[in-house]
């Protein structure tokens, strides 16, 4: 199996996984956290949505600079439109790695704020950090807060105490 494709089937599986966790979240308590230093709920899970998005980035632009690329996601305003981001963004993504040949999967990607570099890393390992574990990071900070505030928690790899795995 070629590296595309092997990355490809992650993504449409995690993907599966996060729709279950997007699909509940109360958008009516968007502005809620549970600790002054933690992300609001709303642009949590609105971030949670957009990260395939890097997937798409790392694929085309070889070096990302904050200064020149950054752009903030704005917070969506129901459950619906977090789906319909992640699937916009996820598709981007699949038919990005499509073009990939597994050579192209070796070239390195910088991260970078103007002169001050960051990270140099083969595109391989940016998208399994930048993209897939960032993912999963965030995910997990989003079942907090839906246990937090007492809503069920979808089973993931798993059941939960809330539900078992189906």
């Amino acid at each position: 199996m070629s590296l595309k494709d092997a990355f490809i089937a992650e993504l449409k599986h995690e993907t599966s996984l996060t729709h279950k966790m997007l699909e509940r979240v109360p958008m009516d308590k968007a502005d809620w956290k549970p600790h002054e230093r933690s992300m609001p709920l709303g642009k949590l899970a609105t971030h949670v949505a957009e990260i395939p998005h890097w997937i798409s980035t790392i694929i085309n632009i070889d070096e990302f600079d904050f200064q020149k690329h950054y752009q903030p996601v704005p917070v969506t305003s129901s459950a619906a439109e977090l789906l319909k981001i992640s699937e916009e963004k996820t598709a981007a993504a699949i038919a990005d790695l499509e073009k990939m040949t597994d050579a192209e999967f070796e070239k390195t990607w910088v991260v970078k704020q103007g002169d001050k570099v960051y990270f140099q890393l083969p595109k391989k390992v940016a998208i399994r950090s930048w993209a897939f574990s960032h993912q999963f990071h965030h995910r997990g900070q989003l079942s907090v807060y839906l246990r937090l505030l007492d809503i069920p928690v979808p089973g993931m790899y798993g059941p939960t105490a809330d539900e078992a795995f189906s």
